[in-house]
């Protein structure tokens, strides 16, 4: 299983590398304005970290990046204290800690082609209930971990934090869940795994990606009118989940692994 989740990572940096350098180097489709795509999120919400690892990553088939400005935004459904400072996660400490390591990856390492393989692997590993261990991601991608480490321990991390929180909360309309994922402004709901569709019937450019053609009208149709349960996790603090992890953070402090 773990050499499997290496080699989907190790592919999808292989890709992300390839998409952006043909991108870079093409004159052809980015002649219209790019769509802007926005993901607020929290680490540890496993509908957030499903969407990264199982729907996110199609922007890189393709060409599809090509038109699409992406925003990555780690806070969520995260709380602050009265003190403005103090923050309060929906899943416990381990995702305030996560969130601020997606935060000062995003700062490390600013090209959406360096931090999005990393978020990713980060992101896997909370899929398999194994995020205890986000610090393997450095070696799996051969990434020099100091930036993150002295963005953590200088308190950078805590302030790029606070810029996260302010931008989720000034989100017009408010967010009401997580994932909330916006195209060029407007929320998608609980649509959000339909967000290509929305990308491509935004993009104004005369020659759309490829990718479109299977994101079709009909395909978006269809997809819209399924019934089910809403893959979101909802405002409010999960008790549960926080006092499972301060009894995991409590026993990995007792043996020493943390």
């Amino acid at each position: 299983m773990a050499s499997t989740s290496t080699s989907k990572l190790l592919l999808l940096i292989c890709y992300v590398s390839l998409i952006f350098s043909v991108s870079s180097s093409s004159s052809d489709l980015p002649s219209s304005p790019k769509v802007s795509l926005g993901l607020y999120y929290e680490s540890l919400c496993p509908y957030c970290s499903s969407f990264i690892v199982n729907h996110l990553t199609k922007l890189f088939e393709d060409d599809l990046i090509s038109i699409v400005d992406l925003h990555l935004s780690p806070w969520g459904n995260t709380k602050l204290r009265s003190d403005n400072v103090t923050a309060v996660c929906q899943h416990g400490a381990f995702e305030c800690l996560l969130d601020t390591v997606e935060a000062c990856a995003i700062d490390a390492w600013p090209k959406l082609s360096d931090h999005f393989p990393f978020i990713h692997c980060v992101e896997s590993l909370v899929t398999e209930h194994k995020y205890d261990k986000w610090e393997t991601c450095y070696q799996k991608l051969n990434l020099n971990s100091k930036p993150v480490s002295d963005c953590l321990s200088s308190g950078h991390g805590d302030k790029l934090e606070l810029k996260y929180a302010a931008e989720t909360s000034a989100l017009q309309p408010p967010h009401q869940y997580v994932p909330w994922v916006v195209v060029d402004g407007q929320p998608l709901y609980e649509d959000y795994e339909n967000f290509i569709s929305y990308i491509c019937k935004a993009y104004k450019g005369t020659k759309k990606p490829d990718a479109c053609a299977k994101y079709s009208s009909s395909h978006f149709i269809r997809s819209a009118k399924v019934n089910r349960f809403p893959l979101v996790c909802r405002k409010g603090v999960n008790r549960m989940w926080d006092l499972l992890e301060r009894v995991k953070t409590s026993l990995l402090s007792y043996t020493g692994l943390l």
